[in-house]
C-alpha cells in the first residue's frame, strides 16, 4: 500500500439540516397562539409580509357537509383532508422549494360558521347567543393579598407598628398563611417578640377571616371565633385536626366529651371553613385553552379542520416588491429584498405545510379513536405514535411534535391530542386490547357507585375488572387509582364515615 500523499474523488449522501428545515420542524411543535406570536414577529422583521385577521378572508366557499373516511379525487384544501383526503405531503416536504408560487391560503373556517359554528367553541364564529359569553363570570380579582392586607392597615395599625405589619404581611404565602416564623421577625427588625405578635394579632383580624394563621389549626380557630363558634369543644376538635382526618369518630367524641349528634354539627361548621383563605385574592387567572382543531361529526364521516380564527392570513406583498425593486438599489440592498422575498415565500408555504401536516395527523386519530368520538371514553383504543405515523407514511417525531401542545376540540369536549395515545391492557377473555384510559374510566365508575358500607378494595376491584373483561393487575389497579387522585379503601371508608357525620 503506497504511503504517498494523494487526490481522491469520493461520492457519499449525507441529510443536511438546513437553517429553513430546522425551522420549518420548530414551527410544527408550536401551537397556533404560539404560531401567531412568531407570525407577528416575522411580520416586524420582513417588510414583504402582511397579516390579516384569521377571518379576513374571500367569500365563502360552500363544504360538502357529508365527509367520510373514503379518499378523494382532486386538489383538497386545508379542511377537507377528511380522514384520507388531500395531498399532505411527508416529512421530507418542510424543506420547500422557494421557487413555487402554489400558496394555499383558504380555510373552510372562513365559511359562517365553521366547523365550530355547530360546537360553540369559538367566540368569533360560534353559534352561541348574541350577546357572547358573559365575561363577567371569566373575570377574577386584579387586587393581591398583599395588597388587600396592606391597604386595611392604615386604619388599624400607625407609627413603628405599620412597619412591622408591612413586614409580616410580606411573609404571608398566596394562602394567607405566615410563613416565617415570629422570633425571627422579631430578631430581624430589632423589636420584642411581644410587639411583633401583638400586631400578627391585628393581621388576623383582617379580611379575610383566617389570614396571617401560622397553620391549620389556627387558620380555623380564627374563623370559627368570628362565627362565634370557638368554645371548649371545637378547641378541642381543633386541636385533634389529625383524629378528624383519620376518621376516628369515637375517639373525638370522647376529647369534646360531646354525643354523635353535637359532634356532627361540629364536623359540619369544621368543613364550612376556608383552609386556604388567601387563594380568593391574588392568583393568577388561569389561562383559558384555545383549540388548535374542530373535529365535526359530517354525514357518515368525520370533518377535521385547523382553527383558523388564532392564525393571521400572512401573505406576501408582491406589489410592494414590484415597488421597490423597480427603483435604483445597489448590490446590497438587492441581495437584501431578494432574501426577504424567498424568506416570505418560504414562511407562507412553510405555514401551509404545518398545517396539512397537523390536518393528516389528526385525522388519522379521529380515524383510528372513532369509537371515542361516537361512544365515549369506555371506548378508546390503545395507540401508539408509530401506528399513526406508519398509517400517514411519516416519521416518528414528526408525529410527536404535531401533537405536542395542540388541542382537538369535538362535541365530548376539549382533549389534548397526546390523550389519545395511551397503552394497552390485554383483554380478559382473549379478544382485543383496551386503552388503558378505558380502564381508569372502568375503575372511576366503580368506586363512584361503591356502598358506603361496602367499600371496595384493589382486590375486588380486580375481580370486578377481570368480570368486564379487563385481564388487569392489582399493583396497576392502585397505581391508576393513585394517579386519578382516588384514595386508598382505608381513606375512602374515612372519607365516607365523616361524610356520614357531617
Amino acid at each position: 500500500m503506497s504511503l504517498a500523499p494523494r487526490l481522491d474523488l469520493r461520492q457519499s449522501q449525507s441529510l443536511v439540516m438546513t437553517p429553513q428545515l430546522q425551522q420549518a420542524i420548530k414551527l410544527l411543535a408550536l401551537s397556533n397562539l404560539e404560531i401567531e406570536t412568531f407570525i407577528a414577529e416575522e411580520v416586524e422583521r420582513n417588510p414583504l409580509l402582511d397579516a390579516q385577521g384569521g377571518d379576513d378572508g374571500g367569500p365563502p366557499e360552500p363544504m360538502d357537509s357529508s365527509e367520510d373516511f373514503e379518499p378523494r379525487d382532486g386538489p383538497a384544501d386545508t379542511s377537507e383532508l377528511i380522514l384520507g383526503g388531500g395531498e399532505a405531503s411527508g416529512e421530507a416536504a418542510l424543506d420547500v422549494d422557494l421557487a413555487t408560487e402554489a400558496f394555499h391560503h383558504d380555510s373552510a373556517s372562513d365559511m359562517i360558521g365553521g366547523l365550530d359554528g355547530g360546537l360553540g367553541m369559538n367566540g368569533v364564529s360560534g353559534g352561541g347567543s348574541e350577546d357572547g359569553p358573559d365575561l363577567d363570570s371569566l373575570g377574577t380579582s386584579d387586587l393581591s393579598l398583599a395588597d388587600h392586607l396592606l391597604a386595611q392597615t392604615g386604619s388599624s395599625v400607625s407609627g413603628p407598628d405599620l412597619f412591622i405589619a408591612q413586614h409580616l404581611i410580606d411573609q404571608i404565602d398566596e394562602c394567607g398563611y405566615l410563613t416565617v416564623p415570629l422570633r425571627e421577625i422579631a430578631e430581624r427588625l430589632g423589636v420584642p417578640l411581644a410587639r411583633v405578635e401583638e400586631v400578627l394579632g391585628v393581621i388576623q383580624t383582617f379580611d379575610p377571616t383566617g389570614v396571617g394563621a401560622r397553620d391549620l389549626a389556627e387558620c380555623l380557630a380564627l374563623q370559627a371565633k368570628e362565627a362565634d363558634r370557638y368554645d371548649p369543644c371545637m378547641a378541642r376538635l381543633i386541636d385533634n385536626l389529625e383524629l378528624v382526618a383519620r376518621g376516628d369518630l369515637a375517639r373525638l367524641r370522647r376529647i369534646c366529651n360531646v354525643d354523635d349528634e353535637d359532634l356532627a354539627d361540629m364536623i359540619r361548621e369544621l368543613r364550612n371553613y376556608d383552609p386556604k383563605p388567601g387563594c380568593r385574592y391574588g392568583g393568577d387567572p388561569v389561562p383559558a385553552v384555545t383549540p388548535d382543531i374542530f373535529v365535526a361529526r359530517r354525514g357518515t364521516g368525520w370533518a377535521v379542520e385547523i382553527n383558523a380564527a388564532t392564525l393571521p392570513r400572512l401573505l406576501v406583498n408582491r406589489a410592494y416588491y414590484a415597488e421597490v425593486s423597480g427603483g435604483k438599489q445597489d448590490k446590497a440592498s438587492k441581495a437584501w429584498l431578494t432574501d426577504m422575498l424567498a424568506s416570505a415565500n418560504w414562511l407562507v408555504k412553510a405555514l401551509d405545510q404545518r398545517q396539512r401536516t397537523i390536518i393528516k395527523v389528526a385525522s388519522e386519530i379521529v380515524k383510528q379513536q372513532e369509537g371515542f368520538f361516537l361512544k365515549g371514553v369506555a371506548h378508546l383504543r390503545p395507540l401508539t405514535l408509530r401506528q399513526v405515523a406508519d398509517a400517514i407514511e411519516m416519521h416518528e417525531s414528526t408525529v410527536s411534535r404535531v401533537t405536542s401542545n395542540k388541542y382537538l376540540s369535538c362535541a365530548r369536549g376539549l382533549f389534548e391530542l397526546k390523550y389519545f395515545f395511551t397503552s394497552a391492557i390485554q383483554s380478559a377473555d382473549g379478544g382485543e386490547a383496551v386503552s388503558a384510559e378505558a380502564v381508569k374510566s372502568a375503575i372511576k365508575a366503580l368506586i363512584a357507585a361503591e356502598d358506603p358500607k361496602k367499600i371496595l378494595s384493589d382486590d375486588t376491584l380486580v375481580e370486578m375488572l377481570n368480570a368486564k373483561g379487563f385481564d388487569i393487575a392489582r399493583r396497576t389497579v392502585a397505581k391508576y387509582r393513585e394517579a386519578m387522585g382516588i384514595g386508598s379503601s382505608v381513606q375512602r371508608r374515612r372519607q365516607k364515615a365523616l361524610e356520614g357525620a357531617g
